[in-house]
């Protein structure tokens, strides 16, 4: 595989590549995070059911990003990006793991823990000061809502920016998943898009995903061995 400077490339990543960071992740097949069902902590109608418990389960989410560092496949992806002309970078996590590590060509499909959500007024803000990352609400600062909201993409909401990202997998040469488990929607449906288009698709996990069978090339493994290696021998080869 060679890259160019103007391959049109797209990266999607999932929980694999934060979870060498440390970063504790949802885990699917049984429906169950740290401890809580999905039902009660990551859909809208547990937040209006109960606001308190869904509050303080991201409240421990947010205060975990104090303690977790980029990898060195986050920091890896960021030699791509600014290797190439045309890039973008599609991330299922809510860390801003992606961010400190430099990427800017980013977008956050489900959201990001850093941020809180006026339902109100739609105001959203950077919200990670001590005063943020306690256990009471924290008001919207524009209008008269007392509870914002965590800024995350639940179960049964629509994913952001779904328009520009099938543009730009719609038009691209290469295609790369990285640390997916191929059964979330509709980020795992993005693969077949690419290769409806003919993009080379590549895959790189610790465990083959469901859609494992789509790649034409995949890559088992630690993504913080694997994607520095890869990257390296794509951008001198």
């Amino acid at each position: 595989m060679m890259f160019q400077s103007n391959s049109r490339v797209v990266v999607l990543t999932g929980a694999g590549i934060s979870a060498e960071s440390g970063i504790r992740t949802f885990r699917a097949n049984d429906g169950v995070w740290e401890n809580h069902r999905i039902e009660d902590v990551a859909t809208p109608f547990a937040w209006e059911r109960d606001p308190k418990l869904v509050w303080e389960f991201y409240q421990g989410r947010r205060r975990q990003l104090l303690d977790v560092v980029p990898n060195s496949a986050h920091d890896a992806l960021v030699l791509l990006e600014n290797y190439l002309d045309e890039f973008l970078l599609i991330t299922q996590n809510v860390d801003d793991l992606h961010s400190r590590a430099g990427s800017k060509k980013l977008i956050h499909i489900h959201g990001e823990l850093r941020k809180l959500r006026c339902e109100t007024c739609g105001q959203v803000i950077e919200a990670m000061n001590d005063e943020h990352l306690q256990n009471q609400y924290v008001e919207c600062t524009q209008c008269t809502d007392k509870k914002l909201r965590p800024h995350i993409v639940w179960f049964h909401e629509m994913p952001f920016q779904m328009n520009e990202i099938y543009d730009a997998v719609g038009k691209c040469d290469v295609f790369i998943a990285i640390g997916t488990s191929g059964h979330v929607y509709p980020a795992a449906g993005l693969l077949s898009v690419a290769k409806d288009v003919g993009a080379y698709c590549i895959g790189i996990n610790l465990d083959p995903p469901e859609n494992v069978s789509l790649f034409d090339e995949f890559h088992q493994g630690l993504a913080g061995e694997l994607v520095p290696a890869l990257i390296s021998k794509w951008l001198n080869e």
